[in-house]
């Protein structure tokens, strides 16, 4: 006999729910709520509709940062992808060397946003820090305080070293994965190794790659931690990027009204792009 359907499962979900409302939603609704409305004091406001956002959209400082954060985030995808992958083929798959492998390139994810800002604001100064004083030694006039390319250099080896033992671990994880019986079949058919990858590794690859790039897309478009300790978004606005610009607006000129809808804008935009990478890259799959 068929028990009679039942609501009350969905019990089970509401404690989820209320804490997904109380941490995501409620300050959602409370942003879009400062972002129309012009706030003088905590007594006093006007409702000003869309103007903060037509401001924002005009605003030169915005564009700048959006190009700058774009720049990076690209430039942060094309090495550090490939460059997990690499790491992740070249990984022992068994014995000491496996474990030791693993051990290594999970100590750059413990280190805290902060001290990794710390490390490299010190190891790349020219006087004290090994990299600054090698670069120098060798003839470059490498100075990332003073000059806007190297900062932008530095900002960037500085994220490829922290993140792309992210990449590579998914990558191994997902070749792990891989069935022995797929490589048996390529050494029958005397597979080359470009074979074995393209037809074989990197199909499989695919669900761990879509990971790590929403990951590394998403992590990189909201950095702040690192580069305002090493450069402070210097020399002058050149490593300013979108999250540092909203918390100007927001702490340093209190302008809540502006910032609320920068920050809507600014959580529209990864929520646009993550769904366009998540498209593109499960569509031949969907197919």
């Amino acid at each position: 006999m068929l028990k009679p359907y039942t609501n009350k499962a969905w019990f089970l979900v509401l404690p989820v729910f209320l804490l997904v409302a109380f941490s995501a939603i409620i300050p959602l609704m409370t942003v879009v709520n400062y972002s129309i409305q012009d706030i003088f004091d905590i007594n006093t406001r006007y409702f000003v509709g869309t103007e903060w956002y037509r401001e924002i959209l005009n605003d030169q400082r915005l564009i700048d940062s959006l190009v700058r954060q774009f720049l990076f985030s690209g430039a942060v995808l094309a090495i550090e992808i490939p460059l997990g992958i690499a790491v992740a083929l070249m990984m022992p798959t068994r014995g000491i060397g496996s474990v030791a492998s693993l051990i290594v390139l999970a100590v750059p994810l413990l280190v805290p946003l902060n001290v990794v800002g710390t490390i490299w604001q010190i190891f790349a100064r020219a006087d004290i820090g090994l990299f600054g004083w090698a670069l120098n030694s060798l003839g470059v006039d490498y100075n990332y305080a003073a000059n806007p390319v190297d900062a932008w250099f530095t900002v960037l080896l500085m994220d490829v070293w922290h993140w792309t033992s992210l990449v590579a671990l998914l990558c191994y994880s997902g070749l792990r994965a891989i069935p022995d019986a797929y490589y048996q079949a390529a050494r029958i058919d005397r597979a080359s190794r470009w074979a074995v990858f393209r037809y074989i590794q990197l199909p499989k690859l695919k669900s761990v790659l879509l990971i790590g790039v929403l990951l590394r897309f998403m992590d990189s478009f909201m950095i702040y931690t690192e580069p305002f300790v090493l450069t402070g978004g210097g020399p002058g606005n050149s490593t300013t990027f979108l999250s540092q610009t909203l918390t100007k607006m927001a702490i340093g000129q209190f302008d809540i009204g502006p910032a609320g809808a920068f920050s809507i804008i600014y959580f529209l935009v990864i929520l646009l792009l993550s769904w366009l990478f998540y498209t593109l890259m499960t569509r031949n799959d969907a197919k």
